[in-house]
């Protein structure tokens, strides 16, 4: 397998945790405006002189039940498909930049599942499992993975990253290209598809990465928060 010239990794290294040290800084701070943000909206449709707080319990068809259906409602239907709306706009700017053929991805692809949990969830009708292991096969160890991108390695596990698992694409050639390139299945022609994803400079997607990552932060911090007053307050007016 071949990988970034050993020469290239501090820099790539160092690159990637300053990155992921300001992305923690950067997304607690988006995390308490957008929290904010959404208060703000949840206030706006409190009933007037009402002292009552949002995740109380109220009897049905009082005021603090139709508060939090109301909430309910638009959290649902007006906050969180705007939110989606400009994620999907984010994932169609991703098509003006494209791949470089680094081969970053292809040879060291991570998982959080093992080879054997993977194969259940495939089983069990997981499309993104399915298209994984149609692609990348597991390094024996993680010290296999290791002589690839040491450095990565060691990244993650100073961030506390140490349940991962290490595949790789044994379609790559020698020169880092893929040998069935035409027929890659649908996780090969969508990557990255995270905008949050942690991207070497030398990957073409960088750019991309790079200029939507502050809104990106913003939508998944909303998102969030979004899915946690949804949860509360469905168990609190449910009939």
């Amino acid at each position: 397998m071949y990988g970034p010239d050993i020469s290239c990794y501090n820099i790539i290294m160092g690159e990637l945790n300053d990155n992921i040290n300001n992305l923690r800084k950067e997304y607690r701070e988006i995390f308490s405006l957008s929290a904010d943000e959404i208060q703000n909206h949840i206030d706006k449709l409190k009933p007037k002189n009402f002292n009552g707080e949002l995740f109380e319990k109220y009897e049905k068809n009082t005021d603090g039940y139709f508060w939090q259906k109301s909430v309910l409602e638009i959290l649902n239907n007006d906050i969180s498909k705007e939110i989606y709306r400009k994620l999907n706009e984010i994932l169609a700017y991703r098509t003006k930049f494209g791949c470089v053929g680094c081969a970053t991805c292809c040879n060291l692809a991570c998982s959080e599942f093992s080879p054997a949990e993977l194969k259940q969830k495939a089983e069990d009708g997981d499309n993104f499992a399915n298209q994984f292991l149609s692609v990348f096969i597991p390094y024996e160890n993680k010290e296999e993975a290791a002589k690839i991108y040491p450095e990565y390695i060691e990244l993650l596990a100073e961030n506390g990253e140490t349940n991962v698992y290490f595949y790789h694409c044994p379609k790559l050639t020698k020169d880092k290209r893929c040998s069935d390139y035409e027929n890659r299945p649908r996780i090969c022609r969508d990557f990255p598809d995270n905008p949050l994803s942690i991207l070497p400079k030398s990957c073409g997607y960088k750019a991309w990465k790079d200029e939507i990552e502050p809104i990106a932060l913003m939508l998944h911090a909303m998102l969030e928060i979004v899915e946690f007053y949804s949860e509360k307050l469905k168990s609190l007016i449910k009939d």
